[in-house]
């Protein structure tokens, strides 16, 4: 999809697309004030941002632990430790056709899963008992998008490492793929994702770390669909298996030489591909209280 670079102050009337009982948790509601977009304009959305009739396809790696600690904004913010000194990457790719006030756009959101603040970091438990932690979440360290409009949502409401770049998201022979190119139209990324595997239900509520304005920001997010999902569980005993199949190709631009700073290893450790997706996304939450601070 290329880049749509252009808005104005209407919001798409499609609250009739957000009817599956999944968005009947929520209450509707404005921001304290209307965005401003640009000097022009200014829009007053409705939160949670509701998303439906999302095709999502995620891959998550392991990656060198060292190399991840140094990605986080601040040193209390720690990876959650994986076997053989690894932490985990995911890089989320989707399709958002229909999407709460807003025109359709492709977004990767490229995360590693933290602790903030931890008293005590054990391996790997984090990842399978999220609810013991409650300092458990994620920290975005980029997002490719392919609207300008929500780049700047992204940048001034939540502090995300927004950025307009061409996203391309196909199915073929099996895989989805997905290509993001830099500035120039060089592609530094693609992910190829199987699109079966043994289906699971996924009913997800989740926390994403950002800064803004020197603050430190919890936002929650929320997903629910059925996974087609694979698993590698080798991975947890044996480091940089060779894959299967080329999952991932990253460029030697500098968008691609920071995940090559990574050692993102070749083999997922998993990967999960849905279509209908139902998903929401919320503004911070006012009453988070962070155990640290950047000054």
């Amino acid at each position: 999809m290329k880049p749509l670079l252009t808005f104005d102050e209407t919001l798409l009337d499609n609250q009739d697309q957000f009817k599956d009982p999944f968005f009947d948790r929520y209450q509707l509601r404005h921001a304290e004030k209307p965005l401003q977009l640009n000097e022009q304009v200014k829009k007053n959305y409705l939160f949670p941002t509701f998303y439906s009739d999302v095709t999502c396809a995620i891959g998550i790696f392991m990656c060198n632990y060292k190399k991840a600690e140094e990605m986080m904004f601040h040193p209390a913010i720690k990876p959650v430790r994986m076997t053989k000194d690894r932490a985990l990457i995911a890089f989320s790719c989707y399709i958002y056709k229909n999407v709460l006030g807003i025109p359709p756009y492709h977004e990767i959101a490229m995360s590693i899963p933290v602790l903030v603040d931890p008293g005590f970091n054990p391996p790997v438990v984090p990842m399978v008992a999220e609810k013991m932690f409650k300092n458990f979440g994620y920290y975005v360290f980029s997002m490719p998008v392919t609207s300008l409009e929500n780049r700047i949502r992204g940048n001034k409401i939540w502090g995300l490492p927004k950025v307009v770049q061409e996203i391309d998201i196909t199915e073929n022979s099996g895989y989805c793929t997905t290509i993001a190119k830099e500035e120039k139209g060089a592609p530094y990324f693609e992910l190829s994702i199987p699109m079966n595997g043994q289906e699971a239900e996924f009913d997800v509520t989740s926390n994403l770390y950002t800064t803004l304005e020197g603050e430190i920001l919890q936002s929650e997010t929320n997903f629910k669909s059925r996974f087609h999902v694979n698993k590698n569980m080798k991975a947890l005993v044996k480091a940089n298996m060779k894959a299967d199949h080329t999952y991932l190709k990253i460029g030697d631009s500098p968008s691609g030489q920071i995940l090559k700073n990574l050692e993102i290893e070749e083999m997922p450790f998993q990967t999960r591909f849905t279509k209908g997706m139902v998903s929401s996304f919320d503004l911070p939450n006012p009453n988070y209280k962070p155990s640290i601070s950047l000054t």
